[in-house]
């Protein structure tokens, strides 16, 4: 496996709206018939059968896997209707791929088993006896974005992969938050999640950033509907007076929007992740895209430069295993929102065109054990072998 030339991992995109013709030219862009295995990012606004017949046609029998998105970071920047995807040649990589249905029944045991069955079958795979490393793998998880079993999920994968690190997203619907769907084994499915694990002979470095910093306003969860990710009370108030008071808006005047300008964060070993608000419920509720536990102190944040962070994550990326020849990037739906609104999509899209940046704007990100909003997790792979 591999060779001395420079890694090219192929890249393409279809914004055509008809699905065969989108699935014949996204074939035409990235089809490896001996790929390790391809991966696409769609629009929710495609009929999903016939797509799903006509990349099953286009893209022959290997392995493929793909999810509906809440947009497309493709290799001309942002796009919102397209078809994106990349094949990873067998010359430099393996991978293995493992479902888990019913995702709404999950259970932290059966974590516990998709990380070893992932694990058996790169053994398998790669014809050895021992275990995957993380110095040659890593994980890549998709899942149901409205299961809403993120977090039981990575956290019982990541704890028995050993040291191979894992990124992640979830799939999106748009903005509709009505269904979303994983493709795998060939046809769409939703109530689940695939694990794909992918042995790299490049370097590469998993990596997440994330444009904002604590502020000194903290509000207390005191009334929760954990399974729902629904807090009911913060201070002991209903929670969306609460946080509208708190960041000196009416509650009649919260809007998605407002929620990526002013999300709240915790503090988990001396880092900051980022616990996003999809919306206000008529009772003054607010639904998050993450499980908040009750007693958690929330802390609003304030929004730095996004386009100078990104930049930032980038260099460092850079500096550590040269030019990438791909990055394969999980962005939030509200990062996504606010790229839109804030006049910043042209500066966004030129950056993450120049360091050859494939993924989708998803309904969470997830880094190693933790699942996050308004985070931008991926991986960096290398052009050349280390």
């Amino acid at each position: 496996m591999g060779s001395d030339l420079p890694a090219t991992v192929r890249k393409g995109v279809s914004f055509a709206q008809d699905p065969r013709q989108a699935a014949r030219e996204l074939a035409a862009a990235i089809h490896d018939p001996t790929a390790a295995l391809t991966l696409f990012f769609c629009s929710n606004r495609y009929d999903l059968g016939q797509l799903g017949a006509a990349l099953r046609q286009e893209l022959g029998q290997g392995l493929v896997v793909g999810c509906t998105t809440a947009g497309e970071i493709t290799p001309l920047g942002h796009a919102d209707g397209s078809i994106v995807g990349i094949s990873f040649p067998s010359s430099w990589f393996r991978a293995v791929a493992v479902r888990v249905d019913e995702l709404h029944g999950f259970e932290l045991g059966k974590g516990d088993q998709l990380a070893a069955d992932v694990l058996s079958a790169m053994m398998s795979a790669s014809g050895g006896t021992s275990r995957p490393s993380g110095e040659s793998c890593f994980g890549f998880l998709l899942s149901d974005g409205l299961a809403m079993q993120e977090e039981l999920l990575v956290a019982s994968v990541y704890r028995s992969l050993g040291d191979i690190q894992l990124f992640g997203g979830s799939a999106g619907d748009g903005i509709s938050f009505r269904q979303t769907f994983i493709y795998h084994d060939g046809q769409f499915h939703t109530d689940c999640a695939v694990f794909i694990l992918i042995e790299s002979r490049l370097p590469f470095r998993l990596f997440k950033t994330e444009h904002f910093e604590a502020s000194h306003q903290k509000m207390v969860v005191t009334e929760t509907d954990v399974r729902n990710r629904i807090v009911t009370e913060i201070n002991g108030e209903p929670a969306g007076r609460e946080y509208a008071r708190i960041v000196g808006l009416d509650v009649h005047k919260l809007t998605p929007m407002i929620f990526a300008n002013y999300p709240v964060v915790v503090r988990v070993g001396g880092q900051l992740y980022v616990r996003s608000i999809q919306r206000v419920n008529e009772d003054e509720s607010l639904t998050f895209f993450c499980a908040i536990d009750r007693g958690i102190v929330l802390t609003v944040a304030r929004g730095n430069d996004m386009v100078d962070n990104l930049a930032r994550a980038f260099e460092r990326v850079r500096q550590e295993i040269g030019p990438p020849a791909l990055i394969l990037g999980c962005d939030c739906v509200l990062r996504y929102l606010e790229v839109q609104q804030t006049g910043i999509r042209a500066a966004i899209g030129a950056l993450m065109s120049a360091n050859n940046v494939v993924g989708f704007a998803t309904y969470g990100e997830q880094f190693n054990g933790m699942h996050v909003n308004q985070t931008f997790t991926g991986v960096a792979i290398g052009g050349r072998a280390a």
